[in-house]
């Protein structure tokens, strides 16, 4: 130090002792034996006047409950514990059961196949995405499922991972050579219990070369007919198919004319925006005019939103004047605008396997399960 103070003396200042001699033994800061003029009773601290008695109570009482679950008290709970019951729970579950190709649920089994037609002739509204992830939904409760792609453009087949180069055996030859689907179908990697018969772009000239085959719009149901696992449960079996979904092409030509014979149910994805509301009306007047002449059974029974934006009043206004002109027909689960259903058919899947916990994903699950309860109930 400058002024010469060791620093063995250095004091805190004023004319207090030196820390390092005595570190705070004054009688402002009494400390160990120097009680600074205090009474020997008063010098003892409160915790070192607990009585014998108290200190045995204070060990063995209970300690107050934890509002958190600690480990400790996770290790002491039974092995039946169930915890369930929270969203992330359920959703890690649900992705497990998915990743190992279980299903979620056991749904009842309808008595018969029941056979969709999924169509709209305006393009881009989830035709060929509800077709597959509404399959992949199904089998995850439980359903035994059959997918017919009608599209040239394959691009169901692309989504379930199913093989449809040029020349793969696919709809072309079931429609134009009469092959049979159990030939053509083949098992989805991704979805247990699920089926495919793809198409590719053979399909594309499948309209021209049936122009000169007589009943050429018979093809298809006559195909699904002979298939030894569509039918009733009393003439079939338990190992049916419990659902048939068929996607069509954005058109009203002979593909979709074949579907549309062959299908008992049809299924109509409708994009809540204006325009998909304009093609509507002529798709109803062409399922009329097959009901009067080829299928008297065909019945719109499934309207599906897609797209569905909640943000915006188009939407909810597309919604409304949707719900009011087809009532029950109308799925109370509306699909969600989501980036991962689009995402999923780049990987070669649906979204029920590339992100089971995405709200799209739990939307088409909804609707999945929708479509079995209302099935069992009619």
């Amino acid at each position: 130090m400058t002024d010469g103070t060791s620093p063995e003396e250095f004091s805190t200042g004023g004319s207090r002792d030196s820390e390092r001699d005595h570190p705070q033994n004054t009688s402002s800061y009494p400390q160990g034996s120097s009680l600074g003029g205090l009474g020997a009773g008063q010098g003892v601290s409160r915790e070192t006047q607990l009585t014998e008695a108290d200190a045995v109570s204070r060990e063995t009482a209970a300690p107050p409950p934890s509002p958190v679950r600690t480990a400790a008290q996770l290790a002491d709970t039974p092995a039946g514990f169930d915890d369930d019951l929270t969203p992330l729970a359920r959703a890690a579950q649900a992705t497990v059961l998915v990743r190992a190709g279980i299903p979620q649920e056991q749904l009842s089994r309808p008595s018969e196949t029941r056979i969709f037609v999924v169509a709209n002739q305006k393009g881009g509204v989830g035709k060929t995405t509800s077709t597959v992830n509404l399959a992949a939904a199904l089998t995850q409760l439980g359903q035994r499922v059959l997918v017919i792609d009608l599209d040239p453009q394959g691009n169901a087949s692309t989504a379930l991972n199913i093989e449809h180069r040029q020349g793969t055996p696919s709809t072309y030859e079931l429609l134009v050579d009469g092959a049979s689907i159990v030939d053509l179908a083949r098992p989805c990697p991704d979805a247990a219990g699920l089926w495919v018969v793809p198409a590719t772009i053979d399909l594309a000239g499948a309209e021209i070369e049936l122009v000169s085959v007589v009943a050429r719009e018979q093809r298809l149901k006559k195909a699904l007919d002979a298939h030894p696992r569509i039918g009733t449960a009393q003439a079939v079996g338990e190992e049916r198919f419990d659902y048939v979904l068929i996607d069509c092409p954005p058109s009203l030509g002979l593909l979709t004319l074949n579907a549309l014979v062959a299908g008992a149910e049809m299924l109509i994805p409708i994009q809540a925006e204006y325009y998909a509301l304009e093609g509507l009306g002529q798709l109803l007047a062409t399922v009329d005019m097959v009901r009067a002449h080829l299928n008297p059974d065909l019945a719109v029974s499934t309207i599906v939103l897609t797209m569905y934006d909640a943000r915006t009043r188009l939407a909810a206004g597309v919604a409304q004047e949707v719900r009011e002109h087809f009532g029950d027909q109308v799925l109370k689960t509306a699909i969600p605008r989501s980036v991962r259903v689009s995402e999923a058919p780049s990987y070669g899947q649906t979204v029920m396997t590339y992100d089971p916990g995405s709200p799209g994903a739990l939307s088409y699950l909804e609707a999945a399960r929708e479509i079995v309860v209302r099935g069992s109930l009619s």
